[in-house]
């Protein structure tokens, strides 16, 4: 989840123009020159005779318009990519924010049911997090964020996806992974997390946390299925508070 070119897409003609303006390029081009422009004698069904250097200077112009017209138009799919992936982006960590993770949830949901293979979602809260942001300020909270969002991606396969759902929340979907696999991953996370705290101005800030974990089959809405890790992440931190 990377990006690169911050460049206004204002500054590209509109898409939609440019993708219109390039495909009747394209249709001008396949109607003038279907052999390439070098195979004059088929130009049109023109005659070699009747190729007038005015006519060939016209019809070479014409060639270039359409190359050009590609290539702003593979340029304005680019920027159009990378603008795409900006908004599934968390604004602090280089992982799916709460719009792109649902999105990403629902298919997975779907993929379940479909192929009858289970998938699990863990649900991670940090706990003490606003202490770090009282105590140390708000760029060592930032900080816990991105360190926490780094163990995750580095801990997870390709297939898996992880997300901020917003403030200290955390998710993973865990591809094709029952119950018990996800409850092994889960603490295999935590325990990671817990083991490697920050360094913060030459000190060293533990994180804890809880976590919850439903695993569906498909069927299952998107609101439940959240719901469902949820309120076991809250009931594990209500034991971890109580000692227990």
């Amino acid at each position: 989840m990377k990006i690169g070119d911050d460049k206004p897409i204002s500054r590209a003609p509109a898409p939609r123009a440019a993708g219109r303006d390039a495909a009747r390029a394209y249709r001008a081009a396949e109607a003038v020159a279907p052999a390439g422009p070098s195979d004059s004698a088929t130009i049109l069904g023109i005659p070699e005779a009747e190729l007038t250097p005015k006519v060939r200077e016209a019809i070479m112009g014409l060639m270039h318009e359409v190359e050009t017209l590609r290539r702003e138009l593979d340029r304005t799919h680019e920027r159009l990519n990378q603008m795409e992936k900006l908004a599934d982006l968390d604004t602090l960590a280089p992982i799916a924010n709460r719009r792109a993770f649902v999105r990403e949830l629902t298919r997975a949901i779907s993929f379940a049911e479909r192929y009858q293979n289970p998938s699990s979602l863990i649900y991670f809260d940090l706990n003490g997090f606003k202490a770090i942001n009282d105590n140390h300020g708000h760029a060592a909270g930032d900080k816990a964020l991105l360190h926490v969002a780094g163990i995750l991606l580095e801990r997870v396969r390709e297939s898996d996806v992880v997300g901020r759902l917003g403030g200290d929340e955390f998710g993973v979907i865990l591809a094709q992974t029952d119950d018990r696999g996800a409850r092994e991953k889960a603490m295999q996370l935590a325990q990671a997390i817990e083991e490697q705290p920050i360094d913060w101005e030459g000190k060293a800030l533990p994180i804890q946390l809880a976590y919850g974990i439903t695993t569906f089959r498909g069927g299952e809405s998107v609101t439940d299925t959240l719901a469902a890790a949820d309120r076991e992440m809250y009931e594990r931190k209500a034991d971890m508070k109580a000692g227990r």
